[in-house]
């Protein structure tokens, strides 16, 4: 699941390319100012699916953020995968937040679950329950449970997720993609503490979301 950071993440390639291309074409058949929209998409495309590498916190007991974008969620929730009470920690990322996930601990996935669903603004507390949404159960080694979701957003309408039960992730390591507009939401067990709060800005991989108890 890992692979060396590129400019652009191998989920963008083929959107890139195309965009290139149709730029290119535009400039050779027409007057530069019908290619400038072409131009600037592509820009835009190479903005959206850049994947720049991360420094993971050293610190064995922080709960990384999953994604780039802002806490939007801050919250006592009940979990529903596990069905426990849990602090819900929720994750926003716009159409101009790197969209590369990554785990936000070291552990092994217990289960994993898909659920197709609508497509409401991800900033949206309902978006949580009504949109399409792969979750995975995460277990530390010291037996703790962790729920990471990702859920797609009002124009996203690709969840790509590389891990499954029985797998092991390490923290920040990158295990999945959201095209265009999404969330993440975590939920996390009771005794955390936490370290962000609503409207703060992170960046997945590297902002420490709380701390796990001992």
């Amino acid at each position: 699941m890992n692979y060396p950071h590129p400019i652009i993440a191998r989920e963008g390639w083929s959107y890139f390319a195309i965009a290139v291309v149709g730029s290119v074409v535009a400039t050779l058949v027409a007057p530069w100012y019908c290619s400038l929209p072409l131009w600037l998409a592509s820009l835009f495309v190479l903005q959206f699916f850049r994947d720049p590498p991360r420094r993971v916190p050293d610190n064995d007991r922080a709960v990384v953020s999953p994604a780039d974008g802002r806490i939007v969620t801050v919250e006592r929730a009940q979990d529903p995968y596990l069905l426990r009470e849990a602090l819900k920690v929720s994750v926003f990322m716009n159409a101009f937040n790197v969209h590369s996930n990554r785990s936000p601990v070291t552990g092994r996935i217990e289960k994993d679950w898909y659920y197709p669903g609508a497509f409401f603004n991800a900033a949206l507390s309902k978006a949580s329950e009504k949109n399409e949404r792969k979750a995975l159960w995460i277990k530390t080694a010291d037996g703790l449970d962790i729920v990471c979701v990702q859920v797609a957003g009002l124009i996203a309408r690709r969840i790509l997720c590389y891990a499954r039960s029985g797998d092991s992730l390490a923290r920040g390591q990158r295990y999945g993609f959201i095209r265009f507009g999404s969330r993440v939401d975590v939920y996390l067990p009771p005794g955390v503490l936490v370290k962000t709060g609503i409207g703060d800005k992170v960046y997945g991989g590297e902002s420490i979301l709380a701390e796990l108890p001992r």
